[in-house]
């Protein structure tokens, strides 16, 4: 659910994930896709937000624990997608866990 607007009561946790791709789909928008349907049926998960141009994208996905991105990090399924997102899918890429500890917003 790209550009989610949902508010989440805080406090929760925010999994950015920063990548530069190489060229070429390779079956990533698939795989993204399945990966986000996934994400959205584990304990724990609130919500993903994900902006992406010709190369750069910024994926941020909310979880209500850091033991919920603990286990999302190791589904069987996901191991897949980060592997092949390594052989094929980035030139690079980091993630940052980070704690919401407030939030606000405009217009919403």
């Amino acid at each position: 659910m790209n550009g989610n607007t949902k508010a989440f009561q805080p406090p929760y946790y925010a999994v950015i994930f920063t990548s530069h791709r190489t060229l070429g789909d390779k079956g990533y928008g698939k795989m993204a896709e399945a990966m986000e349907q996934l994400a959205s049926k584990q304990p724990g998960f609130l919500g993903i937000e994900s902006a992406r141009d010709n190369e750069l994208g910024i994926t941020v996905s909310y979880w209500d624990s850091l033991e919920a991105i603990r286990n999302w990090k190791e589904n069987s399924a996901h191991k897949i997608a980060q592997e092949k997102g390594k052989q094929e899918w980035y030139k690079n890429y980091s993630i940052r866990i980070c704690k919401v500890e407030k939030e606000y917003s405009f217009g919403l």
